[in-house]
């Protein structure tokens, strides 16, 4: 595909965008449902335009075509890609993050900023104690110093379509989100809740530390992500799980006391920005307030279904002060039945993925 059917594609993609249709939501749409884009390059060139865009919109002139705008992100990008120390922390401040965010964080470490404006890395999860295999069958692969069976993937072939991917021996999964797993240390027999389950990547990660054996009870008020949870989990061969939705509030769908609860809590999304740079532009102050309110609810009510010894672990993929510590101090005092026993903040110059917010309780 050409430049400029690169350009064209990606714009009218833009133009879905502003409508409201969220970035990633238009790519997968327009990309999946248009049968011309059968090459993974094709696909990979128009989501990175896209992507691009939306990473230096603030030094793009509004007034020029999408096709002049996405161009020139995309020179902007080569050139950040070449010598990003040409591009000062001050303009980094002003102009690759929205201004409100300064006031809803502790602080903002300088190397993040840089970060946020490089294409953003692909992980992906091997079954538990076979990453060295897997490297040895699979190449452009290399083991993250925290987990031997996270792997950071550099190379081009769309991995879905690998015999390996298809026969469960690895997940695509952010490496923040298998540290949140990781800080759960789930043993095989235990019960354990996956409150907010999505479409199950924590799950079924949970599952594999477990050897498979011992019960996840893994919930979403979605009964489409819980649908998928259960296709996934069946090519991933996870049979010690079930499924049940769940709205968040004080009706519980069991009465079952674990030996641990996982609220991978709905958030803002803060720490995913520099995979998702179009959600910099549409998140809000209300935003982080009102999802704040609902991971102290979502909280509050699982706590009770704990275990005596048993162990609640908070995960949230965003970086602001009212969703992070904010929401963990104020549970604290509240609950004096569960002892804090850590809390850690994962930042993405730090790790080379996602941004993470983990606080974990032992109830008394």
């Amino acid at each position: 595909m050409s430049t400029s059917a690169v350009l064209n594609n990606a714009a009218r993609i833009l133009k879905l965008v502003q409508t409201g249709t969220p970035a990633d939501q238009a790519l997968r749409d327009s990309l999946t449902q248009d049968r011309h884009f059968t090459a993974p390059a094709e696909r990979r060139g128009i989501s990175r335009a896209v992507f691009t865009y939306f990473r230096w919109w603030r030094w793009l002139g509004e007034r020029d075509s999408l096709q002049k705008q996405l161009t020139a992100a995309l020179e902007l990008q080569a050139r950040f890609d070449k010598n990003p120390a040409g591009f000062k922390t001050e303009a980094l401040a002003a102009r690759a993050v929205p201004d409100w965010l300064k006031a809803e964080m502790d602080d903002i470490p300088p190397s993040w900023l840089p970060q946020l404006q490089r294409d953003p890395p692909l992980w992906i999860r091997a079954k538990a104690g076979t990453g060295v295999e897997l490297v040895k069958k699979l190449s452009h692969f290399t083991p993250a110093p925290q987990s031997a069976d996270a792997l950071r993937y550099s190379g081009l072939t769309d991995l879905y379509r690998t015999k390996e991917f298809q026969a469960g021996e690895f997940e695509i999964q952010d490496l923040a989100s298998q540290l949140v797993s990781l800080a759960c240390a789930p043993q095989p027999g235990e019960t354990w809740w996956d409150a907010c389950a999505g479409e199950g990547g924590k799950t079924m990660h949970l599952s594999d530390l477990m050897q498979n054996k011992g019960l996840i009870w893994a919930s979403d008020r979605s009964l489409r992500r819980l649908a998928k949870l259960k296709e996934r989990a069946a090519r991933a061969k996870v049979f010690n799980f079930r499924a049940a939705p769940w709205e968040g509030d004080a009706k519980l769908p069991t009465k079952t006391k674990f030996d641990g609860i996982l609220i991978d809590a709905p958030c803002t999304g803060v720490g995913t920005w520099q995979r998702n740079p179009h959600a910099r532009w549409t998140t809000t102050p209300k935003d982080v307030g009102e999802l704040a309110a609902v991971q102290a609810k979502l909280l509050s009510n699982v706590a009770g279904s704990l275990k005596p010894g048993g162990r609640l672990v908070y995960s949230v993929c965003t970086l602001t002060r009212a969703e992070t510590t904010g929401v963990a101090t104020a549970f604290t005092a509240a609950h004096p039945e569960l002892a804090p026993v850590s809390a850690q903040t994962l930042w993405p110059h730090e790790l080379d993925a996602n941004g993470m917010f983990i606080a974990t309780w032992r109830r008394k």
